[in-house]
């Protein structure tokens, strides 16, 4: 039952970040720029939660933004699978206590996020393929994304324990007893 709470949660948590993405986040861009929170949310889920939580929300969560916002649907859903996939390989071999590993870990989402999405896009939609627009876009968002997750990173641990505790079962007093 908290599984189910904690999911709905999280459900909630999307709607919001998307509610900050097309109402707050257009009027305090980096020359142009959004950071992006989607990239954030499947990545903390990844690290915290499990790896099929965070491959559905990163499906779910792409076939939502691909209706609203692309002209063809699956790109954004394939990016944030990888991405939450990405989470989970990441929670296996670092350590998500400390706030720099974060932080490489969000910059490093976010270019590979950003190179499949373009890449896809290119191939699919016949994109014009533009090296140091593209450079730009992914260098402003990964700074604008780190800033974001420095501002919010007490809050992301606390909830991201919570979800540890409940979607882990990995307990350190029940490994020794």
């Amino acid at each position: 039952m908290k599984k189910v709470f904690i999911t709905f949660i999280l459900f909630i948590t999307f709607l919001i970040i998307l509610f900050l993405q097309i109402n707050f986040f257009p009027n305090f861009t980096i020359a142009g720029i959004m950071p992006n929170l989607f990239v954030i949310l499947v990545l903390f889920i990844g690290l915290y939660a499990n790896q099929t939580l965070s491959i559905f929300f990163g499906l779910v969560i792409g076939l939502l933004l691909d209706s609203i916002y692309s002209q063809s649907i699956g790109i954004s859903a394939v990016m944030l699978c990888i991405v939450g996939f990405l989470g989970a390989y990441f929670d296996k071999n670092f350590s998500k206590d400390n706030k720099i590993t974060i932080l490489f870990m969000v910059i490093g989402v976010t270019a590979i996020y950003e190179f499949g999405l373009y890449s896809l896009k290119s191939i699919i939609l016949n994109y014009q393929f533009e090296l140091f627009q593209f450079i730009r876009i992914v260098l402003l968002e990964m700074l604008y994304n780190c800033l974001i997750t420095i501002i919010l990173y007490p809050l992301i641990q606390k909830a991201g324990y919570i979800l540890d505790r409940n979607f882990k079962q990995n307990n350190l007093l029940t490994r020794y007893f």
